[in-house]
């Protein structure tokens, strides 16, 4: 993987080059309490040189609200902002966020306040089972919830979004019911496009990035973070791994 990405750092026709990562179980930790999510230490300058770099673009692609992911994340100027797997967009700029603006209709917006109520119909009574309001959609998570309590959580939740979702996703210990079809692959592709990225590097960790991985090339480079099956070409055994990497490829690159 380090000599894969310190390849791309050396190759001029790999320009323009688009480097995408999730953040949770990727450049942080995954961590009981969400709020506590914090990016390694040793990605802050490597993530800096990435997105000062001519050629180079850096984006931050998370299943995480886009203030959350802003604020977590602290992502250097420059960077490509990706949230609510796909559904929201920004660009951090020096005085705050510029976003592409998300616009429900009164259908989608009914819809999600229904999904949000009957979300924590579902969440009470059972410890450790909560429910996260995005902008598009609700988010029913389990990680501190006995086994029992989290598989009928889940399995509640999946029911409901077939009932009243747009989309479904069934990440590690979460159940996200939005009221747009949004994909981290899908989000991934629009902005390859708008950058002309010749190549695109995507690391992840969870089951929802294997729709980024599916959604790229033979010609790019795909690393799955951790353990599990997985369509990527590359794997690192953790984040640690994964950041030593991204040092190595910014180290590489021209000056």
């Amino acid at each position: 993987m380090r000599s894969t990405l310190e390849g791309l750092a050396h190759d001029g026709t790999a320009r323009p080059l688009l480097v995408a990562l999730d953040f949770d179980g990727t450049l942080a930790p995954l961590q009981d309490d969400p709020s506590l999510s914090r990016m390694l230490p040793d990605a802050v300058a490597p993530l800096r040189t990435l997105v000062e770099a001519p050629g180079v673009s850096l984006a931050l692609v998370s299943g995480r609200a886009l203030h959350d992911l802003h604020a977590l994340a602290e992502g250097p100027v420059g960077t490509y902002l990706i949230g609510s797997h796909g559904a929201e967009r920004a660009r951090v700029m020096r005085h705050g966020l510029d976003r592409d603006v998300v616009q429900l209709t009164d259908e989608q917006a009914d819809r999600l306040a229904t999904l949000g109520a009957r979300a924590a119909e579902i969440a009470r009574g059972r410890d450790g089972v909560w429910v996260e309001s995005k902008p598009t959609a609700v988010v029913v998570h389990t990680r501190l919830a006995e086994h029992d309590d989290a598989r009928d959580a889940e399995s509640k939740a999946l029911a409901l979004g077939d009932e009243l979702g747009s989309g479904v996703l069934h990440g590690k210990d979460v159940v996200e019911i939005s009221v747009l079809r949004a994909s981290k692959g899908e989000a991934l592709r629009a902005l390859r496009d708008e950058l002309g990225a010749r190549v695109v590097v995507y690391a992840g960790d969870d089951v929802t990035d294997e729709h980024a991985f599916a959604a790229l090339t033979e010609h790019d480079v795909t690393i799955k973070v951790g353990a599990g099956d997985t369509v990527a070409r590359l794997r690192a055994a953790d984040p640690h791994e994964l950041v030593d990497a991204l040092v190595a490829l910014a180290a590489a690159l021209p000056t």
